[in-house]
Parts: C-alpha cells; sequence; structure tokens
C-alpha cells in the first residue's frame, strides 16, 4: 500500500513539474507576440489629432502590397481625422505615417 501512495504521489510531482514547464515555454515564446501587439496598440493610441479633446477611430485596416517589391506587405491603418499609419507586417514596426507627430518614430532613410 506505501509503494501504491508514493508511485501516485511521484505521478502528481511529475505532472505539476511537467506541466510547469510547459507554461513557461509557452509564457516565454508569446513574448515577442505581445511585445509586438504593445508597440502597435501604443502607436495606435496616440492621437494623431491637433486638438486634445478630440477621438481619433480607426476606421479600416488592410494588408497592402507594395508596389516597389513582389511580395512585399505593410498593414495600413486608417483613422476618422483621415489620417494613417502604416505597420511593417511581420515586425509590427511602424513604417509610415501621415501624422507629424510620428515622424520622429519612422525608420531613417539614410
Amino acid at each position: 500500500m506505501k509503494g501504491f501512495i508514493a508511485i501516485v504521489l511521484a505521478l502528481v510531482v511529475v505532472i505539476i513539474f511537467v506541466g510547469g514547464a510547459v507554461a513557461f515555454t509557452s509564457m516565454n515564446g508569446n513574448h515577442e507576440v505581445s511585445k509586438i501587439i504593445n508597440k502597435v496598440s501604443n502607436i495606435e493610441s496616440s492621437s494623431g489629432s491637433s486638438n486634445v479633446g478630440d477621438i481619433v477611430k480607426v476606421v479600416k485596416e488592410e494588408i497592402i502590397e507594395s508596389g516597389q517589391q513582389e511580395g512585399l506587405t505593410y498593414r495600413q491603418v486608417s483613422y476618422s481625422d483621415g489620417g494613417f499609419r502604416q505597420y511593417d507586417v511581420k515586425t509590427g514596426e511602424l513604417i509610415g505615417s501621415s501624422y507629424d507627430s510620428d515622424q520622429d518614430k519612422l525608420p531613417k532613410m539614410d
């Protein structure tokens, strides 16, 4: 009887250990995805409008193929004030914007 209890207890410990390892691995694997989502959310939530009280809403999101290079695509987000932001599909980086406040966040074209 003691042997049976020891085996059951050992199995419970192994299951808890393996479950913790799987949870830890999956959380670390999603770190890059959450980092991109946070970066895009921070940029989208910053108001492109000049009036502090104005609410700017997303009116359209689309994936557009660049005419410059075959297979190169970007995500364009259009806002209710007529402005837009463009993001790299793979990295989530801001690559284009109609807002003056975003110009310092764009990649340098050297």
